[in-house]
């Protein structure tokens, strides 16, 4: 039997390994694919939907295995009611999506690969949401970057597409690198590498820090307000992926974070502040630009960016009220926002538009479409027997008292949820009543793997409803223990209660509701004259800022990559020069090596070795060759007396007892010369050297400092105390661990392995290089080819 641990795991791994075998599935399978393979997902949902129980007895269940035991770091899993609510969510409503698109992209040459996209992603998220070691949870959170710009851009061959994929990874990945130094700071304060071991850090110095990255890491994927406007141009990707990733899942990663933070960061006023007004802006920003669309994912779109707004603003709240508001929100709009979005994509597949005044009169065509989309499109306004009732009475109990600024609050609360519900019931119901309307293709009731999603979402709402005390018990109540410390009241009833004040609060949102959707196209018109007004949008602001980031790039490649070798070569030796006299200069390095020198003989600064007349013979070859290279005639004469100077660097080797090194050093420059023969004899250079005095006394006084700057900072080295620790190591192992008696050729192939096979590599790679160059060199005209 699969244990917890076991399973934990093994829960993000399974759709990772469905999602490989996908394209192949696709392949023998054909139209029956998306149904064996939605079995993953089904199978993950069972299994959470089994610990349910157990998690709500437990509180919570972990899994932790040995990763890197050196670093102090296990590979943590952690599963609790928040965690398992988002888990439940992603794997069940995953599910309908992976049989929904098989039947939305039925015929498409690459389905396969779509659903390998959909499947990875679930396995991202999954890992995301149950991953306690925070290294873990920051690389599943990359990963969900990264499916979601595969999915937008699934249809590449649009321009939209692949702008909207490079748009939500340009502004997601922002919030990757801000989590990322997050989770550095978190860990060297908070001292532990898991979410679960951290302490609250809202007293801690470096805390203003670790807020702002994490604050831009949740805007950022959550699309608060101005980080919003990435959202709405990811709907160019096919409907299943807006139903998935855009609604019920990846949007709601950084809600996630926020949440699973809180007992962390949370408490502080900047905390409270920052979430309650950039959720609250974000809710009413997102809520009136639903009102200005006519496409009817654009409309689901605008209100899922509301809705984050409003799951914020609640985080931000952090009464017990409000985070258990907040978890009934995010059950009730991942099940009817999900469902919408499959409504509206088989509207879409079966009329041929989705435009909201081309669309009237489905009903009689597509019954059973109709009926999931007034149960969401209601459970959108939030009327009594569904979740979204719940929801909304929840956040209202949040502000039974308190001061203006509660007030402005709850007003805006009461406004965004009224928007919100009109939006749901003119997307749910408008394109269905009323006279028909010619579209491009003949209505009808979609295929049954597109019909069961929106169907089982909306019995869900509803069930959920019907049993909200079982579900506050097993799975609010953990799930809000887990966002804070309450001693959760589980107050839910099915039934509402009709003497609360708070309910004249939800009557005033369901009349305004019916307001927004009967004065929907006036509120439009309104919308587009204040819009008119002005010429500047966030996106038009996005592709400002990419022009200008492209045309400054440009510029920089211009002025650093103008094609001059001779000022690259300056440029770098320059470097190499400040980098080799710099320190010896600042560090005091002359004034460690002037008392070894001892002014009298240079021997004792290289270790008191004395060299025999044979030996100066071989010094006195260097200079020659040096000397030579310098005078030499041509560039080919300089490259040929350019050996001499390695043959005498390996002469000194041999003589000095190191005749690997010696012959490794003429065999280097054996090929060296030759290579360099070659190119200089066959590229279309003059030989000679005209250069001007000036370019030779700058060359000549760079060459100098450079090497003036080597010899001084080997003579600094060879005048400290020689720390044989390293030596001694090798020495010691070379042969009972690496079993080979030559040190040298032991540290290169087993100590240095991979260092040897990196220098290896560039060395291929460079022949390779030179090779392709004189292959692809043009023939002079009116020569034959053999």
């Amino acid at each position: 039997m699969l244990t917890v641990e076991a399973g934990l795991i093994l829960a993000a791994l399974w759709p990772m390994a469905a999602a490989i075998l996908a394209p192949l599935v696709q392949r023998l399978l054909g139209r029956y694919s998306a149904w064996l393979l939605a079995l993953v997902p089904t199978a993950i949902f069972i299994y959470f939907l089994s610990l349910v129980g157990s998690v709500a007895e437990n509180g919570a269940l972990a899994a932790r295995i040995a990763w890197i035991p050196s670093m102090g770091l296990d590979l943590a899993f952690r599963l609790d009611g928040l965690s398992l609510a988002f888990a439940l969510a992603i794997s069940g409503i995953g599910a309908m999506i992976v049989l929904y698109s098989g039947a939305y992209l039925q015929g498409h040459p690459h389905l396969g690969r779509f659903l390998g996209f959909i499947l990875a992603f679930m396995g991202a998220m999954l890992g995301l949401v149950l991953a306690d070691t925070m290294l873990v949870l920051l690389a599943f959170w990359e990963l969900t970057s990264v499916a979601s710009f595969l999915l937008i851009g699934f249809d590449h061959a649009r321009q939209a597409a692949r702008r909207g994929a490079i748009q939500a990874l340009v502004v997601t990945n922002i919030g990757g690198l801000a989590l990322l130094i997050a989770v550095i700071l978190m860990q060297r304060v908070g001292g532990s590498a898991t979410v679960s071991g951290l302490a609250p850090l809202g007293a801690d110095p470096i805390y203003p820090v670790i807020f702002i990255c994490i604050c831009l890491a949740a805007f950022t994927k959550s699309a608060q307000f101005p980080l919003h406007f990435w959202l709405p141009n990811a709907m160019e990707a096919p409907t299943p992926v807006s139903a998935f990733l855009h609604s019920a899942t990846m949007v709601m990663g950084g809600v996630y974070l926020l949440a699973r933070l809180n007992p962390v960061l949370g408490g502080t006023e900047a905390w409270t502040l920052t979430l309650t007004i950039f959720g609250g802006v974000t809710l009413i920003w997102g809520a009136f630009w639903a009102c200005r669309q006519t496409d009817l994912k654009q409309m689901l779109a605008q209100t899922t960016i509301a809705s984050l707004g409003l799951l914020v603003m609640l985080i931000g709240i952090g009464s017990e009220a409000a985070i258990t508001g907040m978890i009934v929100y995010f059950l009730a709009h991942a099940l009817y926002k999900a469902g919408l979005f499959l409504v509206v994509g088989a509207i879409d597949h079966e009329t041929g538009t989705r435009d909201l005044n081309g669309l009237a009169g489905l009903s009689e065509h597509m019954p059973l479409t109709f009926i999931a989309a007034a149960i969401a499109g209601l459970s959108m306004l939030g009327v009594p027997a569904t979740l979204g009732f719940f929801a909304k009475e929840e956040m209202y109990l949040a502000f039974e008292g308190g001061d203006w600024s509660q007030l402005l609050a709850f007003g805006t609360l009461v406004i965004g949820n009224a928007l919100l519900g009109g939006i749901g019931l003119t997307v749910g119901l408008r394109p269905f009543l009323g006279a028909e309307r010619a579209t491009p293709r003949a209505p009808h009731e979609a295929p049954v793997a597109m019909l069961v999603g929106p169907l089982l979402l909306a019995a869900g709402g509803i069930a959920l409803a019907l049993n909200i005390e079982w579900l506050a018990e097993v799975l609010i109540g953990p799930a809000t223990n887990a966002v804070g410390p309450f001693a959760v009241a589980l107050h839910l009833s099915p039934l509402p209660d009709f003497t609360d004040p708070l309910f004249f609060a939800s009557v005033l949102t369901w009349v305004l509701g019916v307001v927004v959707f009967m004065r929907l196209d006036l509120l439009r018109r309104a919308m587009r004259r204040i819009e008119s007004g002005f010429g500047w949008t966030f996106d038009k602001g996005f592709d400002t800022l990419m022009f200008g980031l492209i045309r400054f790039s440009g510029a920089v490649t211009r002025f650093l990559h103008h094609g001059r070798l001779e000022l690259y070569l300056v440029l770098v030796f320059s470097a190499l020069a400040l980098a080799l006299l710099g320190p010896v200069l600042s560090l005091d390095g002359l004034a460690a090596l002037w008392p070894a020198a001892d002014l009298g003989g240079w021997s004792s600064a290289i270790g008191g070795v004395a060299l025999r007349p044979y030996e100066w013979a071989v010094v006195a070859l260097a200079v020659v060759g040096l000397v030579a290279v310098v005078i030499a005639p041509s560039r080919l004469a300089a490259v040929l007396l350019l050996g001499i100077q390695g043959t005498a660097l390996a002469l000194l080797f041999l003589l000095f007892g190191a005749p690997d090194l010696a012959f490794t050093q003429f065999m280097v420059e054996i090929l060296s010369v030759v290579i360099l023969a070659l190119v200089v004899a066959r590229l279309p250079l003059d030989h000679h050297d005209h250069r001007p005095f000036e370019d030779w006394a700058r060359d000549g006084t760079i060459a100098i400092v450079c090497g003036a700057g080597v010899s001084l900072l080997l003579l600094v080295v060879l005048s400290g105390t020689l720390d044989p620790r390293l030596g001694d190591f090798f020495i010691e192992t070379s042969v009972p661990v690496a079993h080979g008696a030559n040190i040298v050729n032991v540290i290169l192939v087993d100590y240095r392995g991979f260092d040897t096979l990196g220098e290896i590599s560039v060395v291929l790679a460079a022949g390779i290089a030179i090779v392709t160059l004189f292959r692809g060199r043009a023939k002079p005209a009116g020569a034959s080819s053999a």
